[in-house]
């Protein structure tokens, strides 16, 4: 059965960082395009960073040059390190593959997590 799940969620001070995990089964991660999206309260759910099949990185303005996105291909796990959090970095995040090896669009997504809380606060 194909699952995603996520991890490493949790309550940081601004300036602080995290590492979200995305672990994989059922599939195999590499193949396709995996994407980290976010979901503030009362907003709507925005793409945060994507990695395609063959390596590429993609990310939000918002987080360029604070988020790193990575692949173990041999855990089968997609990584979100995050530094420098702010408190609009506040959100649900989840992860999700795509249909494709490299279309990173929310349309194109056809499984998700369940999602990680990430609370940036002090």
């Amino acid at each position: 059965q194909l699952q995603l799940v996520e991890s490493g969620g949790g309550l940081v001070q601004p300036g602080g960082s995290l590492r979200l995990s995305c672990v994989a089964s059922g599939f195999t991660l590499s193949y396709y395009a995996i994407g980290w999206f976010r979901q503030a309260p009362g907003k709507e759910r925005e793409g945060v960073s994507c990695i395609v099949r063959g390596g590429s990185t993609y990310y939000a303005d918002s987080v360029k040059g604070r988020f790193t996105i990575s692949r173990d291909n041999a855990k089968n796990t997609v990584f979100l390190q995050m530094n420098s959090l702010k408190p609009e970095d506040t959100a649900v995040y989840y992860c999700a593959k795509s249909r494709y090896g490299s279309n990173c669009l929310v349309d194109a997504m056809d499984y998700w997590g369940k999602g990680t809380l990430v609370t940036v606060s002090s």
